[in-house]
């Protein structure tokens, strides 16, 4: 008789679990520990958007809605899109409401990608993104966003990573884990590349209202990429939504329709009082979402000079709510790194290997918790360099 693991698909039996959460299950086995590793906002959802969602429970919305969506939250994001990033779609075909940002870059994938093709992906990056595309029968094909170029991915490193196999170019900005921002020349090189060699775009801008320094720009809202980018968002990160799993994505009928068919199968429709949450999120959301963003630019300020003060390479990222300092200085792998500070001081980073190879060296620090917490963070860190 086979073994039960024998009858696991290839695929899945070569897929490696997330780094991320080897690190949780090991924190969460110790007291005392603060975990920079989240990456979730340590705000509760706000009361109005709790509040509405019990209210349609009161009401008996307990049905399904719509596959795609109920139009009213759809007709709310058309307007959001266009108000804030300048990006216009129909809501009655170009927009599909997702179970988290996730789902959408996974119906993304599976809609838009044959086995064999090629998908090129900006390290460091979310660490999804590549079992996502090799699930999908695609071939992940890393690009090092540099850290001297404050890990934005640079036009010319795109085009030399174009082969006649490269259908997509996935790319997050604001960035997981660096908390890169591209910028707007940058994207317009980019745009480019992909219109010369007639590629497509998965851009996910799930932090895009998480930036703190200069404006955004969605790669969507470039006139020659339009109809070559599928637009991921969602309600985790800016209204501090996690656990709503409630997202979107946005582009051309075709890709749309297309993903929606997946989407029936597979999912049948998001949540629907996540969906009556996130309408009162997009009406009267707006106050809660820039109070947060307040926050959370000074604790990456106060987080970004504190690491750099002990001697960690940090630099100042644009969005986001994440660091990315180098611990090269230590002479310690990122893993070894983390694993020492962990089980020596209690405080529970990510390693930078998980993100991709051109990760190591590096630590994810996640600034979404309390200046407290910060700040005592940052004394474990420095008694720890200060043994090594």
């Amino acid at each position: 008789m086979r073994t039960s693991l024998s009858y696991l698909s290839k695929k899945v039996a070569e897929l490696q679990p997330s780094g991320i959460r080897r690190f949780f299950d090991l924190a969460s086995t110790m007291e005392d520990v603060i975990s920079l590793g989240v990456g979730e906002p340590d705000f509760v959802t706000p009361w109005n958007v709790i509040e509405a969602s019990y209210h349609s429970l009161e009401k008996g919305y307990t049905a399904y809605t719509a596959n795609a969506g109920m139009i009213e939250l759809r007709r709310l994001i058309e307007e959001y899109l266009a108000e804030q990033f300048n990006v216009r779609y129909n809501a009655e075909d170009q927009i599909l409401v997702t179970v988290g940002a996730s789902q959408a870059i996974d119906l993304s994938i599976r809609a838009l990608i044959d086995p064999g093709d090629e998908v090129i992906i900006a390290e460091p990056c979310f660490v999804a993104y590549a079992p996502i595309v090799s699930l999908a029968g695609g071939i992940p094909v890393p690009v090092d966003a540099h850290a001297e170029n404050a890990f934005r991915l640079q036009p010319e490193q795109l085009e030399a990573a174009v082969t006649n196999r490269t259908k997509a170019v996935l790319i997050c900005s604001p960035n997981n884990p660096t908390g890169a921002v591209l910028r707007t020349e940058e994207l317009i090189g980019i745009a480019a590349v992909v219109e010369n060699h007639d590629l497509i775009v998965i851009s996910d801008e799930i932090y895009a209202e998480l930036t703190y320094d200069e404006g955004y720009t969605s790669l969507a809202s470039l006139e020659q990429l339009k109809e070559r980018t599928l637009l991921v968002s969602g309600f985790s990160k800016a209204f501090a939504m996690t656990g709503w799993r409630l997202g979107y994505v946005a582009g051309p009928s075709e890709w749309i329709q297309a993903m929606l068919k997946i989407h029936q199968y597979t999912m049948m429709c998001a949540s629907t009082m996540a969906q009556h949450g996130a309408i009162e999120a997009l009406k009267n959301g707006r106050e809660s979402m820039l109070a947060m963003k307040k926050s959370y630019k000074q604790r990456r300020n106060f987080i970004v000079n504190s690491l750099n003060d002990l001697g960690l390479e940090c630099h100042r990222p644009g969005g986001a709510f994440y660091v990315f300092p180098s611990v090269k200085s230590t002479g310690l792998t990122s893993e070894a790194f983390a694993e020492k500070l962990l089980q020596e001081e209690h405080v529970a980073v990510v390693p930078g290997h998980v993100f991709g190879k051109s990760g190591e060296g590096y630590i994810r620090c996640s600034y979404a918790t309390s200046l407290k917490q910060l700040d005592e963070a940052i004394k474990r860190i420095q008694r720890f360099l200060q043994r090594l």
